[in-house]
């Protein structure tokens, strides 16, 4: 019997395996631990419950873009600071410190290329950036692809994800709502598709202008999306909120936003509009 049986030996710590610690990801929607590599390969959505992870800029740009065919505009912008504004630390060094954070100068990645063979101009926002927020860089940058999509008779596509104006920029932060709405007025005068993109979260000033004013306002499901925090309507209107409420399928229901789409079927979706609005 003593063939069959294996004796039990104390493990010792050089027999352990050391994994990675990131080789797995816990999901915050049904809390199934997942295996990188396949959670990336379904472009960061959970398998099991179709919760979506965020993702930053450039992954936005290899999901919408033709491969090869993004060209970068306007990168050497850079924020100023014209308050000298200070919190618990100088905005100076939040600038610096979201630029080594993120490889890029602000919370803005824009550029053209194309999407199935049709040229666009594209600009998306990246969360990871001090919240995404909308200061004079991002506004600015907004607004340029706007005119080129303008020059290039072209339709534009706007990847929101923000916590909404930047304050420590004051008052030029809240200007760029106008500047940015104010291009998006002039590419409907010339008959230009524009596609909103909302992801979560996207928030504050940039849900009161660009993000909410595409010919096509798109979401990606349970993408929490509105302009002041539920805590604060709750102490303004004095009731109790309804479930669900300001989360994407909320606002399709109330005819905010027009479609919600499943990450994995952006681009064949943003495609089919791009070619339904330009023929």
């Amino acid at each position: 019997m003593a063939w069959f049986r294996k004796d039990k030996k104390p493990l010792k710590a050089e027999d352990r395996r050391d994994l990675p610690g990131d080789v797995f990801e816990k999901c915050n929607g049904c809390g199934e631990i997942l295996y990188r590599e396949k959670l990336a390969q379904n472009l960061q959505v959970c398998p099991t419950c179709g919760h979506h992870f965020r993702i930053d800029a450039e992954q936005y740009v290899a999901l919408l873009m033709d491969e090869g065919s993004f060209e970068e505009m306007d990168a050497g912008l850079r924020s100023g600071d014209p308050l000298s504004f200070k919190d618990l630390k100088p905005y100076s060094e939040r600038l610096r410190a979201a630029e080594e954070k993120v490889g890029r100068l602000d919370a803005v990645l824009s550029g053209v290329g194309t999407v199935d063979g049709l040229a666009v101009a594209l600009a998306v926002m990246d969360f990871r950036f001090i919240g995404g927020s909308m200061g004079s860089v991002v506004g600015e940058k907004i607004a340029r692809a706007g005119r080129v999509a303008l020059e290039k008779k072209t339709p534009l596509i706007i990847v929101n994800a923000s916590g909404g104006a930047r304050m420590q920029e004051g008052v030029i932060s809240l200007m760029q709502m106008a500047k940015t709405s104010g291009v998006l007025a002039r590419l409907h005068e010339a008959g230009l598709p524009y596609i909103s993109i909302i992801t979560d979260p996207t928030t504050g000033g940039v849900t009161a202008s660009h993000a909410m004013l595409g010919d096509v306002n798109l979401a990606e499901p349970k993408a929490l999306i509105g302009f002041a925090g539920p805590r604060v309507i709750e102490e303004t209107i004095r009731q109790e909120l309804p479930e669900g409420f300001q989360r994407a399928e909320f606002l399709l229901e109330h005819g905010m936003v027009d479609c919600i789409v499943d990450r994995r079927d952006l681009k064949l979706t943003v495609s089919r509009l791009l070619h339904h609005m330009i023929d």
